[in-house]
């Protein structure tokens, strides 16, 4: 019995020691899967899928590559705040970041009327206070969003030169869209006219860095043109076109086709506007100018609605009237068909009478001929003076009788039309109204035929003979920025920019060389320019310092008094640097206190604020 009882019992202890073994490790178990699966969905959350945990008791082992130190050292965090950081074994590995390549340096920048929005990622050694500043200022207190990154990897050559580009661009641009990267920069902007448009691409050609691609796309709106109007001549002198519209590309194609096959060789002249009386507009004038082919020349004029056919003085009267007559079948309904056949005039002894005004390229304008009353003559001499400037006009006109009914609208016609003109001279007789001269303005000849179809009729008569000069174009004639610097150094070569003994005011002399500059600088848009002030070794070197500071910040205002656009202008005080004589004579001191005109080049990765002196932009001071 007693045996029996100590076998029973020992068997009761042995089976509950083996099923509280089972139940540990049972326990065991169903923590570690359940530390694993919490660890491993923590990680997930926490966007570290390049993990794996195993579990080993109690104990988490954290296994993977780490894209960085930083990434490891959250994992662990991350999985210490699941389970104890004690139980979390670290065997992870960290990926080699040398090679990896750098990101690419790239921004967004959008402007328009309600501020000015930035988004990329940017060097880490950007000084982002002077760009913001920057920003800021080109903002003009609009609001200012700046989603800009910065990540510390080498900066690529051209970067500087083409965030310096586009934030010149920026300034120029209200309505703007910019992509910039180290190879190239994208403008896609918006103007608020045709010459806007044009000043614009040419601002941005002239300022473009080197090294760096251009992508520019600015729009215009189309110009309303009133009278729409075209006219083909077609004589012994050859097929061409005084004036051209066109409501469309197409429209365009179509109206050049049908004049290449009467001759015409040229380049386009069309001007695609707003103001078309039909979407017909192309093939209508297609057809008028065909109707030539069957004629020995002449002229077809189309404004707006009307068609006028006039053959030439040779033109057979029955080829004439069937031209006509064809024309007149083909078009489209809209249009009223006019007719003029001319024949030669009978010569008389005195000849027709005529009215002439010429203009010289110093702006004097002289009238002369026939008018026909005292009233007649008053109105031209004011309207003269209200175009030119009354001091520029001189009156050797006289009245006379018998002049034709539309004789004074003629003659301010004419006067309109000169004033289109830099220099040259308008004639006025019965049959015709002649326009000789120079102008900057590529287009107009076109906007003059328009201007006497609209004031004389479809049928005017009118001889041009207008010539385009660059120079005078105030787009195509800008000069470059080195040729501003060049003219600027002209300017201060003779004279002196002087300032008051140990002080910053200007001289009175010097007022008239400031004006001179300011000149210049009208005609020298959106350069960046570099005002530098450098004083003589006397004194302290702080003090030349703040000095020459001051002196150039008043030449800065000098040029804005003026109204010259100075933001992208700098002022900078170099005190007693750089001398180009000798301190130790009065002369090389007089010499070395002087103001200095120059460029400021872009940035680059070798040379952060490069500057290029002119040889001869040196201006001088007391």
């Amino acid at each position: 019995m007693r045996l029996s009882h100590l076998f029973l019992r020992a068997g009761a202890f042995v089976l509950a020691a083996g099923v509280s073994v089972l139940a540990a490790r049972t326990t065991v178990a169903m923590v570690e899967d359940i530390s694993v699966m919490s660890v491993q969905e923590n990680l997930v959350d926490a966007d570290m899928p390049w993990t794996s945990v195993i579990g080993d008791g109690l104990q988490v082992i954290l296994e993977g590559s780490a894209p960085s130190e930083a990434a490891r050292f959250r994992a662990m965090s991350s999985a210490g705040r699941v389970v104890d950081a004690s139980r979390v074994i670290d065997n992870m590995t960290v990926v080699d970041t040398d090679g990896i390549a750098a990101p690419e340096f790239a921004v967004e920048i959008l402007r328009n009327d309600s501020g000015v929005s930035l988004i990329g990622l940017i060097p880490a050694d950007t000084n982002r206070e002077a760009l913001n500043a920057r920003i800021a200022r080109i903002a003009g207190g609009a609001e200012v969003t700046d989603f800009l990154e910065a990540a510390d990897y080498p900066v690529p050559p051209n970067w500087r030169a083409a965030m310096d580009y586009a934030l010149r661009a920026l300034d120029l641009l209200p309505r703007s869209k910019i992509s910039v990267s180290a190879e190239r920069v994208e403008i896609t902007a918006i103007a608020d006219s045709a010459l806007e448009k044009s000043q614009l691409e040419t601002s941005l050609a002239r300022t473009a860095p080197t090294g760096v691609q251009r992508a520019i796309t600015i729009t215009a709106p189309r110009p309303v043109i009133s009278p729409y109007t075209v006219r083909f001549t077609v004589d012994p002198d050859g097929a061409r076109f005084a004036a051209c519209a066109a409501n469309s590309p197409e429209s365009e194609r179509t109206i050049i086709s049908a004049a290449s096959a009467l001759g015409f060789s040229g380049k386009s002249s069309c001007v695609q506007a707003l103001g078309a009386p039909t979407s017909e507009w192309g093939d209508a004038v297609a057809t008028a100018i065909r109707a030539l082919s069957d004629l020995d020349g002449g002229t077809v004029t189309v404004a707006d609605t009307t068609v006028t056919l006039q053959g030439l003085e040779t033109t057979d009267q029955a080829a004439f009237e069937q031209a006509a007559g064809t024309l007149g079948n083909t078009l489209p309904d809209l249009f009223e068909l006019v007719t003029e056949l001319p024949r030669p005039a009978d010569p008389t002894a005195e000849g027709p009478p005529t009215f002439t005004a010429t203009r010289s390229p110093e702006g004097q304008v002289q009238l002369r001929g026939r008018i026909e009353t005292d009233l007649s003559n008053l109105t031209a001499e004011n309207y003269a003076a209200a175009k030119f400037g009354a001091v520029n006009v001189t009156m050797g006109t006289n009245v006379a009788e018998g002049l034709p009914a539309d004789w004074s609208v003629r003659v301010l016609a004419a006067l309109e039309a000169l004033a289109q003109l830099s220099s040259g001279n308008v004639s006025v007789t019965p049959e015709t109204v002649s326009v000789a001269g120079q102008t900057g303005n590529a287009n107009a000849d076109a906007q003059i035929t328009a201007l006497l179809i609209d004031k004389l009729g479809a049928t005017a008569n009118a001889e041009l003979d207008i010539t385009y000069v660059e120079a005078l174009d105030p787009v195509a004639g800008l000069p470059t920025p080195d040729e501003c610097i060049a003219q600027i150094g002209v300017v201060t070569s003779e004279r002196k920019i002087l300032f008051d003994p140990g002080s910053a005011s200007l001289t009175s002399a010097s007022q008239d060389i400031m004006d001179d500059i300011a000149d210049i600088l009208r005609r020298c848009p959106d350069i960046a320019l570099q005002i530098a002030g450098y004083t003589d070794s006397q004194g302290g070197e702080d003090m030349n310092q703040q000095l020459s500071q001051q002196r150039a910040e008043a030449v800065l205002d000098a040029l804005r008094v003026r109204r010259i656009p100075i933001s992208t202008f700098a002022a900078d005080g170099l005190g007693e640097v750089d001398p180009i004589a000798d301190n130790d004579t009065a002369e090389g001191r007089e010499a070395n206190r002087r103001i200095e005109f120059s460029l400021i080049q872009a940035e680059t990765a070798d040379d952060d604020a490069t500057t290029t002196d002119a040889d001869n932009d040196t201006a001088e001071d007391q």
